[in-house]
Formats: structure tokens, C-alpha cells, sequence
């Protein structure tokens, strides 16, 4: 079973300490490496690999001086390689890779960039989705087109129900928001909006939440046709 710290970075961007099962750490997107250097030194950890789910530079731009600093080894998407500095090895859709004892399972998932890849730990149903599942809604499509991301989502919507689903950004409230205009009369989202200011007070992140709540919260889930999808990004754009 692996160990998840959660790692704030730049304005809203998270990134995620991993320690697994024997002691290989790994750090997914990130975006400064300040706040992963301090996170690492406080638990008295070195580093070992750096996962980056697609390649933008919120997500990338600590790859530098983590490699310098630790020498780990940088993993990206193979299809996003040649965009993502200091990588080492590309990553593809259905790859295994063994962190330490524990297995990840690469699951590409196109649509806010053309090769993005979210990692996937069955033993711990922990999945960390970069820009593509957001808590409570779905990344912009810079790259890809509505088709692929409503079948990016399919695949997530097809893990277990009790996956932790760890995302990129803290957008959580906002989205949640954007929500509560498309299905106003949803119970679970009165609910929910509730527990989660309450957790954003207290100065806590919103992350993780099941996959099993995204299913009863998120519209983008939630959508039961490409159509009705592609209206809700459309939707959100402009929200």
C-alpha cells in the first residue's frame, strides 16, 4: 500500500508525495520544486522517481531541480515526452511499473493535452489524475476534442467505486458551484458543498474524495451522452 502526502504548490496546483510500500518515493507533477524539497527534508526522505501526468509547466517545472538535487528518474507520458523537460522514460497506455513493490498502472486519457496519462495503484485504489478529472469537473480541452475526454472519463468511471481520486488543482468549491447550476436539485450537492467549505475553513484540501462521490456530484461524470457532455464543457467555458 502506498503513502500519500499532499504537497500545495504555486496558487492552487497540488503535488503528491508517494511513499511506497519498502520505502521508494516518487513525487506526481511538480510544478515548483520548493515546496517538495521541504516536504521531503521534513519527513527525511530523498527522492527517487517524478511522475508527470501531461506536460504543462504547472505540473513540470520542478523536474529540474528535483533530478539535480535527488538524481530520480523522471517518468512522463510517451506521446508528451518530447514536450516535457529533463524526461527520462515515456510512460504508454496499459503500462505496468513497479514503484518499489507496489504496481502503477499508466491509463492514457487524452483530451486536455493529446497524451496525458493519469497513474493508477490498484492495491491502494489511489489514482492521481493530473488536468483530466478534476473533484467536482473535467480539465479544458487545449488539445484534444470533447470525444476524447468524455472516453478519458469513461475509462475512470470504470475503476472501482472506492478509488481515491487525487487531482491536479484545487477547484473543488468553484466547480462545485458550476454543478449546483446544471442539476440544482441534486441532494448530494447540497450535501456535499456543505462538508467541503467546512474542510476549505479549516484549512484542508479537498482532495482526495471517491470515485463513488464524483459519481453522484460531478455533472461531467454524470453526463450520460457525448452531447450532453460536450453542452457542459461548453457550459463551463463561460462559467
Amino acid at each position: 500500500m502506498i503513502a500519500v502526502t499532499v504537497i500545495p504548490v504555486l496558487k492552487d496546483n497540488y503535488a503528491y508525495l508517494i511513499r511506497s510500500s519498502d520505502g521508494v518515493t516518487a513525487v506526481v507533477d511538480p510544478g515548483d520544486a520548493g515546496p517538495v524539497i521541504k516536504a521531503l527534508e521534513r519527513e527525511g526522505l530523498t527522492l527517487d522517481y517524478i511522475l508527470n501526468t501531461h506536460h504543462h509547466g504547472d505540473h513540470t517545472a520542478g523536474n529540474k531541480d528535483l533530478k539535480t538535487r535527488y538524481g530520480a528518474i523522471v517518468l512522463a507520458p510517451g506521446a508528451e515526452r518530447d514536450r516535457i523537460a529533463s524526461s527520462d522514460q515515456g510512460l504508454k497506455d496499459g503500462e505496468l511499473f513497479m514503484l518499489g513493490k507496489d504496481e502503477m498502472r499508466c491509463i492514457e486519457t487524452p483530451g486536455h493535452t493529446a497524451g496525458a496519462l493519469c497513474y493508477y495503484f490498484p492495491e491502494s485504489k489511489t489514482l492521481f489524475t493530473g488536468d483530466t478529472l478534476f473533484l467536482m469537473g473535467c480539465g479544458r480541452l487545449f488539445e484534444g476534442t470533447p470525444a476524447q475526454m468524455y472516453d478519458s472519463l469513461s475509462k475512470i468511471a470504470a475503476l472501482p467505486d472506492d478509488t481515491l481520486i487525487y487531482c491536479g488543482h484545487e477547484y473543488t468549491l468553484d466547480l462545485l458551484d458550476f454543478c449546483l447550476t446544471v442539476e440544482p436539485d441534486n441532494p448530494k450537492l447540497a450535501e456535499r458543498k456543505a462538508h467541503e467549505i467546512k474542510k476549505r475553513k479549516q484549512g484542508e484540501p479537498t482532495v482526495p474524495a471517491s470515485l463513488a462521490l464524483e459519481k453522484q456530484t460531478n455533472v461531467f461524470l454524470r453526463a450520460k451522452t457525448l452531447e450532453q457532455f460536450t453542452e457542459y464543457r461548453r457550459l463551463m467555458n463561460d462559467f
